[in-house]
């Protein structure tokens, strides 16, 4: 799978940050999530930062931990609104 994605850090926390408005990423499989985040092996985050459309509002922001497991991260919030 190939993927564009950026890599923003936001006081102190590093995120990769992906455009899902085509909804292409599996954001079911949390073990791609923590592969990605590993920071020997993979990218290397604290977190996935998926930018999707909505009917409300300019976009959603959908954040994953490293370990796969889904929240709300203020810093990468930031870096979704930058």
């Amino acid at each position: 799978m190939n993927l564009t994605f950026y890599k923003y850090q936001g006081t102190v926390n590093d995120f990769v940050m992906l455009d899902n408005r085509t909804k292409i990423f599996p954001k079911e499989n949390t073990d791609i999530i923590s592969r990605i985040c590993d920071r020997h092996f993979g990218i290397g985050a604290d977190g996935i930062i998926l930018i999707e459309n909505d009917t409300k509002f300019d976009f959603k922001m959908i954040y994953f931990n490293a370990d796969g497991s889904q929240t709300f991260c203020g810093n990468g919030a930031r870096c979704a609104v930058a």
